[in-house]
């Protein structure tokens, strides 16, 4: 499960061949939340607030850069880092 970013502690991931629809995981201490990349809500999981919403942020700062990693991830490349929450 490749890193794809890390910023205030939350660490950010994305699964080879994972399901649909496109997203990716958020872990931020012992909580995970999967985020769908299209829309930035919660599909499965849960963060505290805050964390939510630095994730969401990022997510739709870096939109274009996640659906680009969610292609690659499905044809087994190498996934690009993104740059973190500023």
């Amino acid at each position: 499960m490749p890193r794809i970013s890390e910023f205030y502690g939350i660490a950010v991931y994305m699964y080879y061949r994972d399901h649909a629809p496109p997203h990716f995981h958020a872990i931020y201490g012992q909580e995970e939340a999967t985020f769908e990349i299209a829309s930035g809500e919660i599909l499965m999981g849960k963060l505290p607030r805050r964390a939510r919403t630095l994730v969401r942020d990022w997510a739709t700062e870096h939109i274009g850069e996640l659906q680009k990693n969610w292609e690659l991830a499905r044809e087994s490349q190498p996934l690009n880092q993104i740059q973190p929450l500023q």
